[in-house]
């Protein structure tokens, strides 16, 4: 992420939705590969000022990386191996900050795209880009958290974190596959990672070229909040526990979206606040039928199992859990006092 898009991001939601599970974490050979796809970019802005990047290689001369990393810029290069290449054009999707960047000679190996739809819950991925001014790549690794459809894709929610500068960046399957592009995180403790999809890259190859110096646009997270996506307009309520706009939000949220797992999810924990336990429980029946792997779900069909006495059910969840998730199996049998709070 840079400076000037800061400001309109969201917060994080509870500890809770931060949890991850035992990654299963790629090779060394593997990483090492990778990180010579990933390459770092720096931007000279119109109003003196300068900006930092990362971008993935992924044709003869064309990396990709975040239109808000190169907004406004005079000039643009991509560092590789020490040297400064120039930008000669870009390839621009404002409205999904995402820009395809010509690099003139560009000697570097070509990534392999993968798919973001067919992502699921609970995938180990892991990122790499060139956050907090480094001069070498850096990893995190994680796991698949939320999949949000957007425009014929998804916008992918991962638990593997990345810090300033790592925007633009890659998020790689087990396999080595690109599957995502580091995008924006939310402020605060428990940052929520959001990762934009490679089908919407592979539709902006095809795009015509501009000048390096073309006017921006803002992305659609940085617009106005009633032109938020759903997703993102849940978080406040959802975190500051206005359980009544919640539900408002969730129910426009299904009217729109009844195929979308993660609208039947916010709108059941409004319904089990309000302790309208039978319909929290139905659309959480939903949400798990439509993806058997959600773990907050199940987390939340635990608690509404133990609120309304049905201990052995409750039980039953801590061990479905526990097959995929093992924090927030603890999180519940916590939750349900079986175990102590931890200190």
């Amino acid at each position: 992420m840079t400076r000037r898009y800061a400001t309109v991001l969201f917060l994080a939601l509870s500890s809770l939705c931060s949890a991850t599970s035992t990654l299963a974490m790629p090779t060394d050979e593997l990483v090492h590969k990778l990180n010579a796809q990933v390459l770092r970019v720096q931007v000279g802005l119109a109003n003196g000022g300068y900006g930092l990047g990362s971008a993935v290689v992924i044709a003869k001369d064309q990396v990709i990386t975040n239109c808000h990393v190169v907004a406004d810029a005079n000039n643009i290069v991509v560092m590789n191996n020490g040297a400064p290449l120039a930008v000669t054009a870009i390839k621009s999707d404002w409205r999904h900050d995402l820009c395809v960047l010509k690099v003139e000679n560009l000697d570097a190996p070509i990534a392999k795209i993968g798919s973001s739809k067919n992502l699921k819950y609970e995938e180990s991925v892991f990122t790499i880009g060139y956050p907090h001014f480094q001069a070498v790549p850096s990893s995190t690794y994680g796991v698949v958290k939320g999949l949000y459809p957007m425009d014929d894709s998804v916008i992918i929610r991962a638990s593997s974190s990345f810090g300033v500068g790592a925007s633009g960046g890659g998020v790689f399957d087990d396999a080595g596959n690109l599957v995502g592009i580091i995008t924006l995180k939310s402020p605060g403790k428990n940052s929520y990672y959001y990762n934009m999809p490679v089908e919407w890259v592979q539709a902006l190859m095809q795009a015509p070229e501009q000048a390096v110096n073309a006017k921006s646009e803002k992305p659609f997270w940085a617009v106005s909040f009633d032109k938020w996506p759903y997703f993102m307009q849940v978080v406040h309520p959802f975190l500051t526990e206005d359980w009544e706009a919640l539900r408002s939000i969730a129910n426009k949220w299904t009217e729109a979206e009844p195929n979308t797992a993660e609208s039947w999810f916010y709108l059941a924990t409004a319904e089990y606040a309000a302790k309208d336990f039978d319909k929290a429980e139905a659309h959480l029946q939903k949400v798990v039928a439509m993806n058997h792997q959600h773990s907050h779900a199940i987390y939340y069909l635990g608690l509404v199992a133990q609120q309304t006495g049905q201990h052995n059910i409750a039980l039953d969840k801590v061990a479905k859990l526990y097959s995929f998730d093992e924090t927030t199996a603890m999180q519940l049998k916590v939750a349900m006092g079986i175990t102590p709070k931890p200190d």
